[in-house]
Formats: C-alpha cells, sequence, structure tokens
C-alpha cells in the first residue's frame, strides 16, 4: 500500500513558476513509476509527465514538454513537479499517482495509487 500526499501549490502570475511535491509512504516507493496528472473544472483528467522507479526514465505531455520537469528522490520518499513558463492553461488541481507496475503510463486507468490533489491556479 502506498499513501500519497501532494504539496506546493498556489496562485502564480502567468510566466512564473512553482515547484510541486508528492511525499509517499510506503517501503516499496522506490521500485514504483510516478505520474502527474491534472484536471481542470469541466475537463476531464489529463497526463501531464511520468518518471520511472530509478528517475532513468521520463515521459511528458506535449503541451508541458520543455516547461515542466519531473524528477525524484527515492531517500526521501519524494516526486517533484518543476512548472516554469506557466501559463492560464495550466489552472488546475494537480494529483500524484504511483504505479506498481513501473510503467509510465499516460493513462489515469493504468495507477494504483493517488493523492488528494494540490490547486494551481495561473493568473493572467
Amino acid at each position: 500500500q502506498v499513501q500519497l500526499v501532494e504539496s506546493g501549490g498556489g496562485l502564480v502570475q502567468a510566466g512564473g513558476s512553482l515547484r510541486l511535491s508528492c511525499a509517499a509512504s510506503g517501503r516499496t516507493f522506490s521500485t514504483y513509476a510516478m505520474g502527474w496528472f491534472r484536471q481542470a473544472p469541466g475537463k476531464e483528467r489529463e497526463f501531464v509527465a511520468a518518471i520511472s522507479w530509478n528517475g532513468g526514465g521520463s515521459y511528458y505531455a506535449d503541451s508541458v514538454k520543455g516547461r515542466f520537469t519531473i524528477s525524484r528522490d527515492n531517500a526521501k520518499n519524494t516526486v517533484y513537479l518543476q512548472m516554469n513558463s506557466l501559463k492560464p492553461e495550466d489552472t488546475a488541481v494537480y494529483y500524484c499517482a504511483a504505479d506498481r507496475t513501473n510503467i509510465m503510463y499516460t493513462t489515469e486507468g493504468q495507477y494504483d495509487y493517488w493523492g488528494q490533489g494540490t490547486q494551481v491556479t495561473v493568473s493572467s
């Protein structure tokens, strides 16, 4: 079992930066692939980024590629999402997810565990 808690969300101006954190509990965390998803009001949850268990591989949605960076520190049981050059369209609730098969899936149905989310609002 894995428990996930997101933090670091808030209000920023367009062009600014924000770093989200996902703290995980569970002895098997280091063997799980991790992903970030987001959901805006009235829209479906969409994939943002994913990272392999050892941090050796990562994958990004086209909408955030070049602006966002996913990383992890297994010693701290934490996954990060560094968001730069933020746009109003990035406004959403951001969720952290864990995949026990260590596959960087881009669909939410393939992930086993989810956090409660953290709000990110980008003003124009």
